[in-house]
């Protein structure tokens, strides 16, 4: 189902505002609770461009090729709204359409998404290592809080929090897979049989396979084995004394790093 370009969260933003004025309360901290939010309308950033940006960063981050087709996608949206969402970051220059539809994003669009990214990135870590919430299931809860998230409040996760660290799926923040190659890591349907390795991070967006891959057991810091790449598409691991089937649709979602001593 498609969503017009801006939708107004209201009770969003309202749930949002009660559940951080909760979470500083339990920082013992009542100096600085969030302000209101403020009016979208006159400063021309309305939440529906902000995920617009965040998703063409996020889909840059995964090595997809970033046209229109990608954003309607990764946003569930219509062809049509895309079009016209993104004829207006354009027009904000928040964005650059260059040739064959390759969308980029301009230093202010940067800017942005990346500021976002960033919150959502602390509102997950809060939800886990502060309030105990399922690692499964953050990252939905953070697409909704992340607009709400003010400087002052940002400022308090990351005094306690710390600015570093990795999200509750292994993700460190604003990581392109380029970038997480450099670091070692390879997606786990690129592992060779015999291959023991540990899983690092996990596509984050896809809850289903989140909370299938939970069920098994398979969560960021398992150590697996790399049995077989079988004839039907499929991985046989072993987990501790268990057997594990994925499908590569699966292992393509996980990057892992290499455990054996080279030697």
């Amino acid at each position: 189902m498609s969503r017009p370009f801006y939708v107004p969260k209201l009770r969003q933003e309202r749930h949002a505002l009660l559940l951080f004025s909760l979470t500083v309360a339990m920082m013992n901290d009542d100096r600085r609770l969030p302000r209101p939010i403020p009016n979208r309308r006159n400063m021309k950033l309305t939440i529906s461009k902000e995920d617009y940006l965040k998703a063409i960063a996020e889909a840059e981050a995964e090595g997809e090729p970033v046209i229109a087709a990608t954003i309607a996608r990764w946003l569930s949206v219509t062809p049509p709204a895309v079009a016209l969402a993104l004829r207006r970051l354009q027009r904000d220059k928040l964005i650059r359409i260059g040739a064959a539809g390759r969308i980029s994003l301009t230093q202010a669009g940067r800017q942005i998404s990346d500021r976002l990214r960033h919150r959502h990135h602390l509102i997950e870590r809060m939800l886990t290592e502060m309030l105990g919430m399922e690692w499964y299931k953050v990252h939905d809860e953070a697409e909704q809080l992340e607009h709400a998230v003010t400087d002052d409040f940002e400022k308090k996760l990351i005094e306690r929090l710390g600015s570093e660290g990795p999200c509750p799926h292994g993700n460190q923040i604003n990581k392109s897979a380029a970038e997480r190659r450099k670091l070692g890591l390879m997606l786990l349907a690129e592992a060779p049989a015999g291959t023991r390795v540990k899983v690092v991070s996990m596509y984050e967006r896809d809850r289903p396979l989140l909370e299938y891959l939970d069920g098994l057991g398979v969560r960021p810091g398992t150590q697996l084995q790399v049995v077989s790449s079988n004839y039907d598409d499929t991985m046989t691991l072993s987990l501790g004394k268990s057997r594990v089937y994925l499908g590569q649709g699966a292992a393509k979602r996980m990057w892992v790093k290499n455990q054996e001593r080279p030697g």
